[in-house]
């Protein structure tokens, strides 16, 4: 099996699996952020790495990307991809100013993406697990701030060995002010996308444990 050879029913699951993940960051988030954080529906998509880059902004859009690498039942790479106003809010939420250059963070704010790709990265698999019983080890993330087609470079690596698709979840968030439920959301929503390279074999066993 790879990547392309998935069906409707597969990215269905996928897409369920999103939902969950998406409600878990989003939670993680308001903790951090102390707003009520909105979410829409996530969108799963299975693309080559060029349409991947024209759904981030087109090659030369500078992000900041939080890449893992994944070991255990789940093998592969994630990488989290945030709009540099997703990033700059924030921190600006969390430390009151936004950092002047999101090229040179200092290593409080650096630790402080790392920390934000790993909550969002760990909500993915942890909804991975709770549906599956499948378990991943995460290595140290690394973050990078630089242009798309930069970025997705560590993935084409990837794809030249595992296939020419990847798994592209197109995420957005709506932060606002307190935690009223009924409270309506003001501004508008940032996005932040999860780009997945999977070992097969992986998908594989989590398709066969959830009996699809």
């Amino acid at each position: 099996m790879r990547p392309d050879d998935l069906s409707p029913i597969h990215l269905d699951v996928l897409r369920e699996i999103g939902n969950i993940g998406q409600g878990n960051a989003a939670t993680a988030l308001a903790a951090f952020s102390r707003k009520l954080v909105t979410i829409d529906v996530p969108c799963v998509r299975i693309l080559d790495i060029n349409e991947a880059a024209q759904f981030l902004g087109g090659p030369e859009n500078v992000v900041t990307a939080i890449c893992v690498r994944l070991k255990g039942d789940i093998s592969g790479m994630m990488l989290t991809i945030m709009e540099r106003e997703f990033v700059s809010d924030l921190i600006r939420l969390v430390f009151g100013a936004e950092p002047d250059d999101l090229y040179a963070m200092d290593d409080l704010q650096n630790s402080f993406v790392q920390e934000i790709g790993n909550i969002l990265s760990g909500s993915y698999l942890n909804a991975v697990s709770a549906m599956s019983g499948m378990s991943a080890e995460v290595t140290v993330p690394s973050v990078a701030t630089d242009m798309v087609g930069a970025i997705l470079a560590v993935p084409a690596v990837e794809c030249a060995a595992l296939g020419t698709k990847v798994m592209f979840i197109e995420d957005s968030f709506t932060f606002a002010d307190g935690f009223d439920e009924n409270e309506r959301v003001s501004g508008s929503a940032v996005r932040c996308n999860m780009i997945l390279v999977p070992q097969m074999s992986s998908l594989e066993m989590l398709f066969d444990r959830l009996k699809v």
